[in-house]
Order: structure tokens, then sequence, then C-alpha cells
């Protein structure tokens, strides 16, 4: 199967429309128009196949599908070195929100001891979406039975202008707000994040249904 072919066939014009003002950073002429269900089901039938390697090394890819199904043939490695190696040779070329926000390989869940390291290697990276991958893999891997409030300190320490750093940022803090209060609140109280991070971190904590009442109206006291 000729990967980009296929994906080509699969082209819905309206629904690249739409997909070029959710990332607008992507230039609409790198978008086919195609749904994310879509995209798994085509993930599934070339698991398995040789043509996934390949696809693999054809990097830098052209079109905006080309590199969400990259990061969702990724997801499906189940071995914890295949699937490192393959996550960073992507990193660089990763553009846009919705690649790195999307769902975490299962494998990194049994690997969370050895992988912290490389998440925190990718958080403190100045390229936009390296950062952001590393701090949403924080927040999705990090802040339930594992947690450990250190791990709040590099994220913490992160300074960017880059709006998708930065909200991925509050989103994690907000995160960390609902589940793990008592450690994250004094990153809020004692103003350890940059002013927008810290604006932000609240407004999504305050809108979200996992924060208590009581703790959303203190918040509402922390704005800066």
């Amino acid at each position: 199967m000729d990967i980009t072919k296929k994906l080509l066939s699969l082209k819905e014009e309206a629904y690249g429309d739409f997909q070029a003002k959710i990332v607008p950073n992507i230039e609409r002429e790198r978008i086919i128009g195609i749904r994310i269900p879509v995209l798994r089901q085509l993930a599934k039938e070339l698991k398995g196949q040789p043509e996934v390697k390949e696809f693999f090394n054809m990097l830098p890819h052209k079109y905006y599908e080309e590199n969400i199904l990259h990061i969702i043939l990724i997801e499906d490695i189940r071995d914890y070195e295949e699937c490192m190696e393959e996550i960073e040779k992507f990193l660089p070329y990763m553009d846009c929100w919705a690649v790195t926000d999307d769902k975490i390989p299962k494998v990194l869940s049994k690997h969370r001891e050895e992988l912290i390291k490389s998440v925190y290697r990718w958080i403190q990276s100045k390229e936009t979406y390296t950062c952001r991958y590393g701090l949403h893999m924080l927040m999705s891997q990090y802040l339930d039975d594992d947690f450990k409030p250190e791990y709040l300190e590099i994220a913490a320490s992160v300074r960017s202008e880059e709006y998708y750093v930065n909200m991925m940022n509050a989103w994690c803090f907000a995160t960390a707000l609902a589940k793990q209060w008592d450690a994250t609140i004094p990153y809020i109280e004692k103003n350890e994040l940059d002013i927008w991070t810290h604006n932000k971190t609240i407004q999504k904590a305050i809108e979200s249904y996992r924060v208590t009442k009581e703790h959303k109206e203190y918040l509402r006291t922390l704005k800066r």
C-alpha cells in the first residue's frame, strides 16, 4: 500500500476546511481532510505491515494527516525500547497540538520509572512541540498513583513565549490541582508560574468539574 496515496483517496474537502481552523499553524494545502476514526481504521489495516517501517522513516511528512497517522501507529507499538526510539525520531517533526496531544502508547504506562527521565528532558526542550509533548506526558502519566511532588518542579520551571507550551502547562497544573491539590496549590499561592500560565491555570481549574466548590472560591482570590 502507498500510504500517502491511500490518505489522499480518503479526502473530504469540507472537513479539511474545518481542520484548518482548529490547527491554524498548519497551511491549508497540507491538510487533506480525514476524520480521526478513519485514520484509526487505516492504522488497524496497516498493523504489522512492512509499509509501516518505511512510513516511519519518511520524515518529514508533507501532510498533516500523515503526522496524525504516524503518532497513531506509534501508539500500537508494544515494545518499550522500539516505541521510545520511534517517539524520539518523530519528536522533531511534531508540528501542532493535535499530534502531541494524541493518546499515550500503552506500553509507556508500564515503564514510568524509566520514562520520567525522558519526560524531564522533553519538557526542558526549547522546541515548542517537544516541550508540549513532555508536559502532556507528565499530565497524563504522573498525576495519579505514581505522583511525586517533585514532578511539578520541572513544569513550574518552564518559561516560554509559545502559546501552545503555556496552554499545556496551564492544563497540566489545573489537572494537578484537581488530583493533587495539597502538593500543587503552593505553586499558585507563591506565584511560581508566569502570570499568563498562573491565570490560565486558575481559569481551567475553576471550569473543571473535578475541583471542589471551596477550592474554586479560594482560587478566585489568587488571580494576578
